[in-house]
């Protein structure tokens, strides 16, 4: 089974055997890179990232070919909240503008005045805020609106990819549940949100209600891939729902601890996720599973912004090692890191970065270390929420850059005080596409019960934990001064 994972800094695929296992080797990356504007834009080059995900899964194809292995079909998953506007024969005639794109908070606003939020939110799991479709949609339409009108209709990459190879549009329930447009309980785009957004049902895709296939490559770059001319591709699924999967998070509450360009805590529940309590969002898997959680919208960006920034090109293992042995707020820094916006559990719809308590001392290191510690800060924030609704968590299983950095996982585990797993699987969102289309495809019995060995597991420490907890009521006293403007 091969499985595309199609993000906002890498585009990579990866072929699992029958049992979703990762098949040594047989890995193809490409990397990508966003545009950041100076007025919060957030934009990725559409042929880019076809080009990317077309030569990954050609190179990958072509290997297990040679290796004799037949291929049962590809799994699709691809970030959540993305939008392309394209005209009436599939061509892009714009960006396509991500997640942290924030230049509709205006538009956000004007939307959260003329609309029952709670109401919304409780039909759409999503919060009026420009992370989400209706006021980026809104923000498109009035900065633009000569290109605007040019665009038929406005569809995810994955909905786009899959026209491309096969000349058809559709969207799956997964991808759909977090454009912020779908009414999640009756399975039908949300007419009233539609309406204050001003685009009609006829501009978005057909809805796929099941993850089922479709073969025989006949769209516009369907003589791309011939090794895949007859395979079954399913639809494109949210990366978030895929990572939980493919990192194991699948048993009541462990939840999923992502950072990845982002960051994230997601629990999923095999029977249909309860309503999202305040704060909190909720997409759907499938038509049977959902998730509940919180995103961040500093993760990995933000520690990559300070290891470029400041200088820092201090050997990995070196910073590493000075993470793993700094005390507990050593820095005395408050740091607000919303340098891309923020998300749960507040959406704010104008966070900025923030650093108080510099001194001539303060050192590139104070820096990144409260940085780290920020966003741990954060999403114990998102952790609270959950267990104020009664779904835990217990313990979480780490993965993305996690993976690669047990000092940050470590941190992690003393500022949430629970147990840590480190998933073993550093694929893990690429191998939850090839788990839910081998289920599709009853290969396995279930995607939620293939259990990946044990990680490595890292308990928290009780001392640094109480200082971790010092140190956050110290961090939300900040956080309540910088939102009182908003506020007023």
């Amino acid at each position: 089974m091969l499985a595309l994972d199609a993000g906002t800094s890498s585009v990579r695929c990866l072929a699992c055997d029958g049992r979703g296992d990762p098949i040594p080797g047989a890995l193809a990356a490409r990397e990508v890179q966003a545009r950041a504007t100076s007025d919060g834009g957030s934009e990725l080059d559409p042929g880019v990232l076809l080009e990317h995900s077309l030569a990954c899964l050609s190179d990958v194809a072509e290997r297990m070919r040679a290796a004799g292995r037949a291929i049962l079909g590809v799994g699709v998953c691809t970030m959540w909240h993305s939008v392309l506007g394209v005209d009436g024969q599939g061509e892009p005639r714009t960006p396509l503008l991500l997640w942290n794109d924030m230049r509709s908070a205006a538009q956000a606003l004007r939307l959260r005045r003329s609309l029952d939020g709670a109401a919304v939110h409780r039909r759409t799991g999503c919060v009026l805020h420009p992370s989400y479709l209706p006021a980026r949609l809104l923000w498109l339409r009035e900065a633009d609106p000569e290109r605007f009108a040019r665009c038929a209709r406005f569809v995810s990459f994955g909905e786009w990819l899959e026209y491309r190879l096969f000349g058809a549009w559709r969207v799956s329930l997964s991808i759909a549940s977090g454009t912020g447009l779908l009414d999640q309980d009756a399975r039908v785009w949300d007419g009233e949100v539609l309406r204050a957004a001003r685009i009609e049902p006829g501009q978005l895709s057909p809805l796929e209600p099941r993850h089922v296939p479709r073969a025989g490559l006949r769209g516009p770059d369907a003589g791309r891939l011939p090794a895949l001319a007859d395979t079954p591709f399913f639809p494109a699924l949210g990366d978030g729902a895929c990572n939980t999967v493919g990192s194991g998070a699948t048993r009541p509450g462990l939840a999923a601890l992502m950072v990845g360009t982002s960051a994230a805590l997601r629990l999923l529940f095999a029977d249909g996720a309860p309503p999202p309590p305040p704060g909190l969002w909720r997409y759907l898997l499938d038509g049977r599973r959902g998730l509940l959680g919180g995103a961040l919208s500093n993760g990995g960006n933000l520690h990559a912004w300070l290891l470029r920034t400041l200088r820092l090109d201090d050997p990995p293992e070196a910073l590493e090692r000075r993470l793993a042995a700094a005390e507990p707020g050593a820095h005395g820094l408050d740091f607000l890191p919303f340098l891309a916006g923020e998300r749960n559990p507040d959406y704010p719809l104008d966070a900025r970065g923030l650093v108080s308590g510099l001194r001539l001392s303060t050192t590139p290191f104070d820096l990144l270390q409260a940085g780290l510690e920020a966003v741990g800060f954060r999403l114990a924030a998102v952790a609270d929420r959950l267990r104020a609704a009664g779904h835990g968590p217990d313990a979480y299983l780490a993965s993305g850059g996690l993976v690669h950095s047990p000092a940050w996982a470590r941190l992690l585990a003393d500022v949430l005080g629970g147990p840590v797993w480190v998933s073993p699987f550093p694929e893990a969102t690429a191998r939850g596409a090839a788990l839910l289309a081998l289920e599709a495809l009853g290969r396995i019995p279930t995607a939620l019960e293939t259990a990946p060995p044990p990680g490595r597991r890292i308990e928290p420490d009780p001392g640094r934990h109480a200082r971790y907890a010092e140190l956050r009521l110290r961090h939300e006293r900040a956080y309540a001064r910088w939102r009182q403007p908003e506020q007023a």
